[in-house]
């Protein structure tokens, strides 16, 4: 019963997560492509209120996250966010005006792939609970990994100019960092469930998940300034479920078959990664992101201006 309850909770996360996702892209569309890390990104966002609107989403979205990461494991959880996607186009598509009234074949199809392909994945793997709570002498080497990957990932960032490779790099530290948020917020979840808000607060896990999960809206952010979601989205999908099921391995002892299964969950990850090209391709998902030039924000059309806020 509590694995059926943490699937709701993160589909209700994955929901919360979808319209804060299509708010701020909203509001990303009205700034300024960029082809450098903006510090003031985020300080020329606050003046926009419909990024605000999206930023209060994610405080729902955060709770039901981590009901969901205290009912079940990481490696259950994470992988339904791959739903995100989906359901950002479909809220845009019900909400915003200015958008397609309609969600075209080929984002039906990616629907379908991304349904399947999280089905497969998930049921070849199998993941079974593991413990609640890591020891510090797992978090350590946990985390130095993964800032040195966010740091190795940006960095081959910032060396190109806004474009593709720009975008799927800073899209791999952002779901890198959003992976270990979410480890860092099931291992707070435990701190609460023991000892109560005290114990929540005392815990430097509760202020790690807030640090991270601010450098992975930053990075997030800067993703879409830097390229088209075509390039960032599929990696940040993939990425997350990933490199969220190694950390619920390697930190929670949450088990997951291998063997000939990984076969099949070599082909559910590989129907994701097509579902995600399919969504990211649709003309909703331009129109949620920013720039105006599509493929390639950096290089406006001769003779369009571009949009300024």
């Amino acid at each position: 019963m509590g694995t059926w309850a943490a699937v709701l909770f993160a589909l209700l996360a994955a929901a919360s997560n979808a319209l804060s996702v299509v708010l701020q892209r909203r509001a990303a569309r009205t700034v300024p492509v960029s082809a450098r890390l903006r510090l003031g990104l985020i300080a020329d966002l606050l003046h926009r209120a419909v990024w605000l609107a999206g930023m209060l989403m994610v405080l729902p979205a955060a709770c039901f996250q981590a009901l969901a990461l205290s009912l079940g494991a990481l490696s259950v959880v994470q992988p339904i966010f791959v739903m995100e996607l989906p359901l950002a186009l479909l809220l845009g598509r019900l909400l915003l005006g200015g958008l397609p009234r309609r969600v075209s074949r080929r984002g039906w199809a990616g629907v379908a792939l991304l349904v399947v392909g999280l089905g497969t994945a998930l049921a070849a793997a199998a993941p079974g609970a593991g413990r609640d709570h890591a020891p510090l002498g797992r978090w350590v080497p946990a985390l130095v990994v993964c800032a040195v990957v966010i740091s190795v990932s940006v960095a081959a960032g910032l060396r190109r100019g806004a474009g593709s490779v720009r975008a799927a790099c800073f899209g791999a530290g952002t779901a890198i960092a959003y992976a270990l948020t979410a480890a860092l917020l099931k291992d707070a979840t435990h701190a609460w469930q023991r000892g109560g808000a005290g114990e929540f607060f005392a815990s430097w896990q509760t202020y790690g998940f807030v640090l991270t999960g601010m450098v992975a809206l930053f990075l997030m952010e800067n993703a879409m300034q830097s390229g088209p979601l075509t390039a960032s989205q599929p990696v940040l999908t993939l990425g997350d479920a990933l490199v969220s099921l190694s950390l619920g391995v390697t930190l929670f002892d949450e088990r997951v078959r291998a063997g000939w299964w990984l076969l099949p969950e070599a082909l559910g990850c590989g129907l994701i990664v097509w579902g995600a090209v399919l969504l990211s391709q649709v003309s909703l998902a331009r129109d949620l992101v920013a720039g105006e030039a599509g493929e390639r924000p950096a290089r406006p059309r001769r003779g369009r201006l571009r949009r300024r806020a």
